[in-house]
């Protein structure tokens, strides 16, 4: 069994790897651009737009959610998903330094 070294990594690297992940499934990409066109949506609203199974779509939101891309609120029987935006500007500043550090210009 294999075990997980990440502890070997810096917590940058490891953050970033983990936005990777999460941005890794188109399906998880269309979420991140249907909560930035309608701002707040909610869960029902989000399955509406996706080919997918509500379960599915529950699943991608969780793993959103996990690196806090999105956060979700409590209304009545429903959660109300929307971007956190500080967070996707902190991986939007740390990808590009990422980037730009490997890239040779």
């Amino acid at each position: 069994m294999a075990i997980s070294k990440t502890e070997k990594f810096t917590k940058t690297e490891n953050k970033i790897s983990d936005w990777a992940k999460a941005l890794s499934h188109p399906a998880r990409i269309k979420i991140l651009k249907i909560l930035a066109q309608k701002n707040l949506c909610m869960c029902g609203d989000i399955v509406d737009l996706m080919p997918l199974a509500q379960a599915t779509v529950s699943q991608h939101l969780k793993e959103l959610k996990r690196v806090g891309f999105i956060k979700g609120e409590i209304e009545g029987p429903k959660i109300c998903y929307c971007l956190d935006y500080s967070v996707l500007n902190e991986a939007k500043n740390k990808i590009n330094e990422f980037l730009n550090s490997i890239i040779i210009q």
